[in-house]
């Protein structure tokens, strides 16, 4: 399912949408009228013409259950807000529009779209301009994504160690995996492992995740003057409580300097194929270690080479199988 922005100004109708039976009283006045190139404003016009009770919705066959269209606007709306969830699920939101014309207005509703929007930008987003709606800046402007993971795959030659008589030295094959995983409040999560996608995405759900070499920071979307989007990050190793060590405890120890270690990471967000924002290319690697006695921070930057290879986005259902928070 792809998401269009204008999809209301490429959509045309001749005649009117069978579904949930609203506005079959709508006359058609001529041809022109029949071909409304907004189709929102379509929908909205057609609800018009109901009786003084404004509808969303109507059941299609008579039944004695209570049918969704009598819930107040406030309620129906509230359970968008649950559809999209904390995890801006807008793609859940996009085929509950496909249900009705109802669902389909209150899908359009600005407010969620703009909700979503700060949630992703802050403050950078409060005026529309060039967008001319929420919705559109939502679907446009370059963004992480949410709801999978981005991976990338290396594979290297590495020389092995000579044998014992000499006559020959094995050679191994080596394919290791990266992982990153965006959440909507800037939390990252970023995972270097042999392990093949199949065991680790679902893993990497919830930031509680009990893998152990789990690197946890914050990231942040920066836009140059190139019209380039760039996402810069700062994780660190996940803090475990060492046991205290009584064995030795009568024991002089010869004392060891402790250090916070962290890795600065500068990524391109790109756009390869039919999908948007689905490739990230490596810019920056670095890795920063502060010695708490001193207070001087040592920096070794990584070489950018062909070991860092582009991380490619994959989507996972299970991320939005249920909701935890409303939007």
């Amino acid at each position: 399912m792809q998401l269009v922005p204008d999809i209301e100004f490429k959509i045309t109708y001749t005649r009117s949408p069978d579904g949930d039976g609203v506005g079959n009283s709508y006359i058609e006045d001529n041809d022109d009228d029949s071909k409304m190139a907004d189709l929102l404003s379509y929908f909205q016009q057609q609800l018009t013409f109901q009786e003084s009770v404004l509808k969303l919705c109507q059941p299609e066959l008579e039944n004695s259950q209570t049918h969704i269209s009598v819930l107040p606007m406030e309620v129906l709306m509230y359970i968008f807000r649950w559809v999209v969830s904390s995890d801006l699920d807008l793609r859940s939101l996009e085929q509950l529009s496909q249900v009705c014309r109802g669902f389909y207005i209150c899908a359009r509703d600005p407010e969620i779209w703009r909700l979503a929007c700060l949630k992703v930008w802050g403050r950078s987003c409060i005026k529309l301009v060039p967008y001319t709606s929420w919705r559109e800046m939502f679907l446009e402007r370059p963004r992480v994504r949410f709801d999978g993971v981005y991976i990338s795959k290396t594979t290297y030659i590495r020389q092995g160690e000579q044998s014992l008589d000499g006559f020959y030295r094995a050679w191994h094959q080596v394919e290791y995996y990266r992982y990153i995983r965006f959440f909507p409040d800037g939390h990252v999560m970023m995972l270097t492992t042999p392990e093949e996608p199949q065991s680790i995405v679902p893993r990497l759900r919830t930031r509680n995740t009990r893998t152990d070499a789990i690197l946890l920071g914050h990231y942040r979307l920066s836009q140059d003057t190139d019209n380039q989007t760039k996402v810069f990050a700062v994780i660190t190793k996940k803090k475990e409580e060492k046991p205290l060590d009584y064995k030795y405890r009568y024991f002089r120890r010869v004392p060891v300097q402790e250090a916070d270690q962290s890795f600065h990471v500068g990524l391109q967000l790109c756009s390869s194929g039919h999908q948007r924002f689905n490739k990230l290319i490596w810019i920056h690697h670095s890795c920063h270690i502060t010695y708490k006695s001193t207070g001087e921070t040592a920096v070794t930057a990584f070489e950018i080479d062909k070991m860092y290879t582009p991380l490619f986005f994959s989507r996972a259902r299970s991320y939005t199988a249920f909701s935890e928070r409303p939007l």
